[in-house]
This record gives structure tokens, sequence and C-alpha cells, in this order.
């Protein structure tokens, strides 16, 4: 979630104040940081006393600061989580929460820049669902949540802000005030919402569709927005043999074409420009956000046992947004032991991602449409009503008080809410004069999305940590409903396997979602979710493995067997027919390397996430091989390209030339055409479109619409792209190619939110990491991403932490976090692990008691 655009500038009008701070008291600036920065370091040694314990806790850190949980009972388990997640990262925990609910001035101080922000995230109501959802759990589904958050309260009671982080202290100078409010419960859960916008809603490509289409017609439009998606190219994340195991045998005849639909009567009138705020500062990274998870076992494992990996792919920041926890407790209530390990997110209870005594799991996105925008009709006669099946339906309605961390007059806002969702583009705020319009009465537009209805995702992570094999790994995925994930199943008797879970909805079967619905009729409603039972899952298949990768889930036979089971009168197609999933560059490196590199220990598995070979290169080049090339240095340059290994090391000279190339390639092809309705990124979507467009040489993309009286032609465009490419390199890094090298273009930055945006060197120089060198590209198994609409190489989009779970000997297990696991600055662990993360190096996951007391390095005791 790399903090950039608009909360950059914002950020920059605080940076100012800080610096007048700074120069104020001269070169005692530096000093005072030191001093401030220290003074939220917790207590890691000794004893402390915690009320609201039952029992004594001992958390032991590593080297790398990773703390290992061990108590008597899960209510001290998850207490001590807390507490020891708000030691570590209390002001991200904080940042969140802030976030999620519409607050964000309340730590920056009003920002025009940031009103949009707050207003639409007050709009979604987000607090409101959250509270819903913890109330309609039972006392002991609450337990955990309960347990964690008076943990960190236990933890910020009685600390002034400066005690807890630094950015308090800081912005603190420049006006803003703050209280500590307790942590509660919801706080917890509302995080998983942010995340849900982070993987799916933040993507949505309605409004865009709609513009695009009245620019550029439907069939150019779509060739940018959706390409086919290559189904015979590249490999699916289920293949037939599992889609007969899920149905039970006879799948329905796939019908080419599939059910034809188009949007729905109205739903592709052009309504107004995109007028969702620019969440780029929270959300970070870019459109093909995804992650790499694979298993293996049997044949394809050197022991004959189950072997996972996983690294998700986020937006870069600082510290990273995965926290590393082991909990240990000697009564999970039944008389077992409760023991789990993995990366969690310090909001959190729990283990998101890892593994327990019997059973590992990763996760990948995926890309189901869980939201639609409705066009909303409103009562001329009163503002508080709309059109619904004929006649007049009351709008609900909620009032909402920014309020601003310096002082400035609270702005009070009213969301109207129709029983489809809330309108989002009501109160549009206009930064340049500081007005707020209220109502839009001309093109309102009501969101429903599945995060806006109570869920039970926390219900899930504590059922996974708890799991002991397949059956029940599967029973607490019922309860996984947002963000929708691939998760990827191993266990110690060797079996493995695959869930997607989540509520997918079912609509009208003239209806695909692409576009804004009519929201007068109920005929446009979603007719109910896909049941889980018949959501893509696999169980041990035959070839020894499984892969998500963000491909495509399963071939088109399962959407027509689906399609078959509920009935033709609802369209429960969520393929990539109708909705944008990876093109499958990563997945079909890691399948090719599975095989070849079979069977599989850990290191193999460390070869594979470490993986920079770039496929797209191969279906471009050759086609700029076969170009005439009249200038001899200009033909050089290609030779030499051509013997390029196609591996994106941070060392290759030659990544350099075909990046360069490949960003004016793209920018020609597409954001010529696009203008200001969108961005080319450059990404894998561009990748499959580009290897489409070279088959046809006289495609319209490839003209030059700023030349007059003139077609250009696809050689043309190759020719010019690897000329100005070629130029471009030698202006950045010298004429002598040889002593080019990716990694002083490719440099990833680790920026702190917010003081790391501030524009001030010395003071981003202390809170960011980096920048550093790295390897890597966009859809390599590294998959360190660029955004060519960012301008530059600097990756938005990382592993985010890499993660192999050997299941016959968890004393191989390791991992590494992409920063570390403080939020501290003046920690050892604020960026310790960056160097190993960028080497694609690890550290071992410690899960013997034995273990983790030879490798401790620091003991803290807590007492009730």
């Amino acid at each position: 979630m790399k903090v950039q655009g608009k909360f950059a500038k914002a950020l920059k009008i605080t940076g100012l104040g800080l610096l007048a701070v700074i120069v104020l008291i001269f070169g005692g600036g530096f000093i005072y940081y030191q001093v401030i920065a220290r003074a939220p370091l917790p207590r890691i040694d000794g004893e402390l006393s915690a009320k609201g314990l039952n029992d004594r806790v001992e958390i032991l850190r590593d080297a790398h600061g990773v703390a290992h949980i061990y108590a008597k009972n899960m209510h001290d388990v998850f207490f001590a989580q807390g507490y020891v997640q708000a030691q570590d990262r209390w002001w991200q925990m904080e940042f969140f929460r802030k976030t999620c609910g519409g607050r964000i001035e309340e730590l920056t101080g009003k920002k025009a820049a940031l009103m949009a922000s707050d207003i639409y995230l007050r709009s979604l109501g987000l607090y409101g669902v959250c509270k819903r959802e913890y109330e309609s759990y039972t006392q002991s589904e609450r337990a955990p949540l309960d347990a964690f958050a008076a943990g960190v309260n236990a933890y910020i009671a009685g600390k002034k802000p400066r005690e807890l982080s630094v950015n308090y202290a800081l912005l603190g100078l420049t006006g803003v005030k703050f209280k500590i409010e307790p942590w509660t419960p919801v706080d917890s859960l509302v995080f998983s919402k942010l995340m849900a916008w982070d993987l799916g809603l933040r993507r949505d490509a309605e409004m865009l569709r709609t513009r695009l289409h009245a620019r550029l017609g439907a069939k150019m439009a779509e060739m940018w927005l959706l390409p086919p998606w290559p189904l015979r190219e590249k490999p699916t994340i289920l293949n037939g043999e599992d889609i007969r195991a899920l149905f039970g045998g006879a799948l329905a005849a796939h019908r080419p074409g599939g059910e034809g639909l188009s949007p729905a009567p109205g739903a592709g009138t052009v309504v107004s420009k995109n007028d969702t705020p620019d969440f780029c500062w929270m959300g970070g990274g870019n459109e093909g956000v995804g992650s790499n998870s694979w298993a293996a076992t049997g044949k394809m494992t050197k022991s004959g046992k189950s072997l996972l990996a996983n690294d998700p792919h986020l937006g870069i920041q600082m510290p990273s947004i995965w926290y590393e926890v082991a909990l240990h407790a000697a009564d999970d209530g039944t008389g077992r032991s409760f023991d789990v390990e993995g990366f969690t997110f310090s909001s959190n209870p729990g283990v998101v991602v890892g593994h327990n005594a019997d059973i590992a799991w990763g996760t990948t996105n995926v890309y189901p449409d869980v939201n639609d925008q409705y066009m909303i009709k409103v009562n001329p006669a009163n503002p508080l009503q709309y059109k619904w099946n004929g006649g007049w339906r009351d709008m609900n309605v909620r009032k909402e008080t920014i309020v601003f961390g310096n002082g400035k007059p609270s702005v009070e806002i009213i969301v109207r809410i129709t029983h489809l969702g809330p309108i989002i583009n009501d109160n549009k705020y206009d930064p340049e004069t500081g007005t707020l319009a209220g109502f839009n009465n001309e093109d309102p537009r009501a969101l429903k999305w599945t995060a806006l209805e109570p869920g039970r995702i926390a219900l899930a992570i504590i059922g996974l940590n708890r799991a002991g094999n397949w059956k029940e790994f599967r029973e607490a995925l019922k309860n996984w409903d947002v963000p929708s994930q691939s998760i990827i199943y191993a266990d110690t008797k060797g079996n493995i396997g695959y869930q997607m879970p989540g509520k997918i909805p079912t609509r009208s079967a003239n209806l695909n979602g692409q576009t804004p619905a009519p929201g007068w009729s109920s005929d446009h409603e979603w007719k109910g979710y896909v049941p889980y039972d018949l959501l893509p899952r696999a169980f041990n298949p035959s070839r020894g493995f499984i892969v998500a990768a963000n491909q495509e889930v399963a071939p088109p036979e399962y959407y027509d067997t689906l399609r078959a089971r509920l009935g033709a009168a609802v369209n429960a197609n969520f393929s990539s027919r109708y909705n944008k999933w990876p093109y499958g560059y990563r997945a079909q490196r890691i399948n090719q390397l599975i095989r070849k590199l079979a069977p599989h220990t850990a290191d193999t598995y460390r070869a594979m996430q470490g993986d920079d070979v770039y496929l797209s290169a191969g279906e471009v080049l050759p086609h700029l091989q076969k170009l005439e090339l009249k200038d001899d240095g200009l033909a050089a340059a290609r030779d030499w390209l051509m013997k390029w290994d196609r591996r994106f090391s941070e060392e290759s000279p030659q990544a350099v030339l075909y990046a360069m190339f490949w960003k004016k390639l793209t920018g020609m092809v597409f954001q010529d055409k696009l203008g200001d309705v969108a961005k080319s990124d450059a990404g894998d979507k561009e990748m499959w479109a580009i290897k489409l467009l070279l088959e046809n040489p006289n495609d319209s993309w490839w003209d030059d619409s700023a030349t007059k009286n003139k077609i250009e032609t696809r050689d043309e465009v190759l020719l010019r792209s690897f000329r100005e490419g070629y130029e471009s390199a030698i202006v950045a890094l010298g004429k002598n190619r040889s002593k080019w090298r990716w990694g002083d273009l490719h440099r990833a930055t680790f920026v702190s939110n917010p003081l790391g945006a501030s524009k001030i060197g010395l003071l981003e120089k202390m809170v960011n990491g980096g920048p550093v060198p790295v390897g890597g590209n966009s859809e390599c198994i590294n998959n360190n991403m660029w955004d060519a609409g960012a301008g530059d190489f600097s990756p938005r989009t990382i592993p985010s932490m890499r993660m192999i779970v050997d299941m016959s000997d968890f004393g191989r297990n390791v991992s590494i976090n992409s920063t570390g696991q403080s939020g501290h600055p003046k920690s050892p662990w604020y960026g310790d692990m960056i160097d190993s993360w960028r080497k694609v190096s690890y550290r071992p996951m410690l899960w013997t008691r034995p273990q983790v007391d030879k490798a401790a390095e620091h003991t803290l005791v807590l007492m009730p």
C-alpha cells in the first residue's frame, strides 16, 4: 500500500510544517528525532504485569524479533498476541483503522487532497457493517477478538501518543492533536474490508468500461480492457480431471461463446466521469496484484510428503503489511495443545497464512466480480426516495461528522442508503474551492458489494488455525466470505488440495456485471450466491501438484456444468470472460519449473520463488528480430538483445534495453488511444494484448492517432519503440551498454505512512527503507511489478513475504518478510530483512520449543 499520488501531495504540505520546525531548532532537529524515535521502543525483556491475563505468558523473540508466544490457555495466547503486535506495530494498526473509518484527517489534519477519500469511506459505512458482524457472533466466536483487543489495550493503556509512535510526535509539531482511543474487536474486523477493497473493489472497471466504449467502440476497448484469456496457451488452476472429480462425473458440453451475455438495457449509457477518489495512497500496487502459491507431493517431492510455497504480492510499504508470529497454548479448551505459526496482519488475531501441527495453507487472490454499481432514479419531489418496481421507496440516511486533527471546523455529510447499498457519489468535494456539493440527484449510483454485508472471515482464520485435516480445512473455509481467495492446502499425511471460498453473486441471465445496472427494478438484483460445494476445489490430483498464481481458476467446462446445475435463469459465470484475471505468465512458468525441477525440496522451491524469467519477451522478440534495421548501431543493439537469456536479474544489462523498449511499445500502442480516460501500465493484460496484436499487423491499435493522413502498422511501431527505447536507455545509464544493470533502474523504496511521503529528504531517509536494487519484473515468478503509468521502473507491488513449508520436517521451514517485524524506525528489526528479501534469501521458521529456546535473544514474561 504505497503512499503516492494525492496523499503524497497532502503530506508534502504537512512536511513543510515539519521542515519549519526543524529549521527553527537548527541542528538540533536530528538530535531531537533520535530522542523521540527511541521513546516508543517497547520493553522486550523481564517481567511485566498485564491486567486481563489469566495466567503467566512467555514471549520469546529471536534474532529477527519474531515473537513466539507460550500461554496456558486460548484467552491468554490471543491476549498476548494483541499485546505484542501493539508493541511492534501500533502506528500501523492506528493508521489502518483510521483509514477504514474515513478518519485519516484526524491523523494528518485537514487536507483538501484527502477529503474525498474520507467522504467516500464514510459513505461505505464499513464500521457499521463490522459492528453488525461482531454482534452476530456467539460469545465463543467473539472470544479471540475480545482477548486480542484486551491485550492491545493492556499495552497502550496510560501511554502518551509519543510513547507509542514517533509519528505522533512529529505530526504533533504541525498542530495535530491526538487522543488514543481503546482498540475494539470491530477495529480488527474492519481491516478485512480494507483488504477486500485492495484485492477487488479498487479494480472495478464498470465506470471505466462505459467511458472507453464511448471513446473507442466496444471491440477496440475490450482488446485493452479484457483481451480473451489464453485458455489454450496458459494453464488454469484446475483441469478437466479436477472438474470431473468436483462434479462427480460427466461434465456439461462446452458451448463455444458461452451464454452470449450482454449488458442490461441502459447499462451501457455513458455516465459521468469516475468520481471515486484516488486511493493509490491507500492500496498501492498495480492492477495485476496477486500472489504465487503451489503445493506438490508424492513422486513430485524428494521426501514423498507435501511441500507448500506462498508469496503474496501486495503494495510495497514500510513496515511490511505482514507480521510473523508463533502462537502456542497448552490447552485449546478441549485438552489438546494449540500450535500455529506464520503470518498475520497487525490488526488481527490468529495466523492468516502458515501452518499448525497438521496442515499448512497459502493464499492467492482470485477475481470474481463481487460488486455492482446501480444507477438510481431519485424522486424529483423527495431526494430521500428512489424509484423501485414502479413506485417510490424510502432511503435510509446516516449523518457522518468528519473531524480534523488540527482543529479545523468539522464537516458534516449525509449519506443516503438504498436497499442495494449506499450512494457513493453524493457529497462531492471540490479541493480547489473547499465546497461540498451535497446530494447528487443527476446520476447517483449505489454500490452493492459483498463486503458491505456482515461476514465471518475472522471465524475462518481461527478455524484454519485449529483445523487438523482436509475436512476441517474445508469446514473452516465455509466462513471465508470476502475477499474470495485461492487457498492451497498441504498436510503431514502427504495430501494436497485447493479450495476457492467466498460469496460469489449470481445474477439474472441477461446481466454480466460489466457496466452499471438499472437500479429501479428487481429484475436486476442479485439472485443469490454460488453454493460453497460447487465452488472450485481439488484434492490429491494425479499430477501430484497444484499451482495457483492468480490465473483463470477453471476451464470453460466448469462454468458450463455450473450453469447446468444452477439453471439457465441465472448467470453464475465468474470466469475471465467477464472479469480481469491475470494472464497466466507466472502460472505457466511455475508449471514448467515444477515439472523440470522435480523431485522437490525446500531448496528447489527457493529457486522457483526467485526465478526471474520473463515469458512475455518470448512472444515479442521474434517479431523484433525479423525487422530490417538500416541503422547499424540499432541493428547491433537488437542483435545483442537477442542473446539475452530473458531473465530480469538484478545484474542483467539486456533487461534494461528490453524494459525501455517494452515501456515505449505499450505507451505508443495503448496510451495514445486511451487518452485521459485510463493509463497504460505495461502489465500482464497488455502483455497478452500485444501478443494478440502482433498476429494482426494492421490492427487499428497500431495506428498513431497523432499522425494525419497516415496509418501506422505493427512493424513501424516496433521499430520506433525499439529506437526510442534504446535512446532512453543511453540517456538513463550511458552509452556503454555492458555496464547497464536492471537493478539501477528497478529500485525498491519502502515508504512509511505518512512521514515517508513528507518530501523532506532527511526525514524520509530516517523512516523509509531503500531504495535497493531488485531483480524480477511484472509477471516473473519473482513478481516485483512496476507501473508504466507511474513514470519509472520502481516496483509498486512486490512479493510481500515468502514462505516455504516442508510437511515432512518443520525444521526445514523457511520464510522472509519484506522489511522487518517492527514498525519503530529505531528498532533493529525495522528493516533488517530487506537485504535478505531482495536477494531471495530466507530465515528459519522456528517451531519446536527447543529450537525457540536455543535461538531466543529476548524473553518477556507477562503476569496477571
